[in-house]
C-alpha cells in the first residue's frame, strides 16, 4: 500500500505520524491528529514505517507473516467505521477480533499489546489518513510489489545526502588553494 510508506510508528511517542521530509540529522514528521504538529526525530529515533510493519501467521505458508497493509483492509472490509472492539477490552476479546480478521494469525507470537496498536492504528487511519484505504481498494493487485519498495527507496535519500556535503567540502578545498 503507497500510503503506508509515509507514515509511521515512532518508539517511545503515542500515536502515528507522518514523514514529512528525510534530513541529515534525522527525518521530520508530523503528528496525526488535530494538533499537526511537527517534530524532528534525530537519528536515534526508532522510526518503524508501517509498509515494513507485518503480523505473524501460523498456516503452511512460506512468508510465515501477513503485512500490515493486508490486515488494515481486511479490517475495512469487514467493519469500515464501526469497529466492534476497544484497544482496552479484554485479552479474550481481542484475541476474538484478531482471529475474525486473520484466522490463521499466530497466537504465540502475536502479543495482545499488538492487537492493541493494531486497533489504536487503524482507528487513527479511519480518521486521519483515509485514502490508506481508498488507494488501497483502487490497486490490490500491486499491493505485494508495493510492500517490497521501501528498501530501494529510502537506500538514495541517505546517499542523496551524502553525495551532497563532498562537493561543498571540496568547493572549500579548492577556494582555500586558490587563495594561497
Amino acid at each position: 500500500m503507497e500510503p503506508l510508506k509515509q507514515i509511521a510508528n515512532v518508539a517511545g511517542y503515542s500515536g502515528l505520524y507522518r514523514i514529512l521530509k528525510p534530513g541529515r540529522a534525522g527525518v521530520i514528521v508530523e503528528s496525526l491528529d488535530e494538533k499537526k504538529a511537527k517534530t524532528m526525530m534525530g537519528p536515534t529515533a526508532r522510526v518503524s514505517v508501517l509498509s515494513d510493519i507485518s503480523i505473524y501467521v501460523d498456516d503452511d505458508s512460506e512468508e510465515q507473516s501477513i503485512a500490515l497493509g493486508q490486515v488494515l483492509l481486511a479490517i475495512n472490509e469487514k467493519y469500515g467505521d464501526t469497529l466492534t472492539v476497544d484497544p482496552k477490552g479484554s485479552n479474550n476479546e481481542l484475541a476474538e477480533f484478531m482471529a475474525s480478521v486473520v484466522p490463521t494469525y499466530d497466537r504465540e507470537r502475536v502479543r495482545t499489546t499488538d492487537i492493541k496498536k493494531l486497533i489504536t492504528w487503524y482507528g487513527i487511519l479511519r480518521q486521519f489518513a483515509p485514502e490508506v484505504f481508498e488507494v488501497a481498494a483502487d490497486a490490490p493487485a500491486d499491493e505485494t510489489a508495493a510492500e517490497e519498495a521501501p528498501v530501494a527507496e529510502e537506500a538514495p535519500v541517505t546517499n542523496d545526502a551524502t553525495e551532497e556535503e563532498a562537493p561543498v567540502a571540496q568547493e572549500k578545498k579548492a577556494s582555500k588553494s586558490q587563495k594561497a
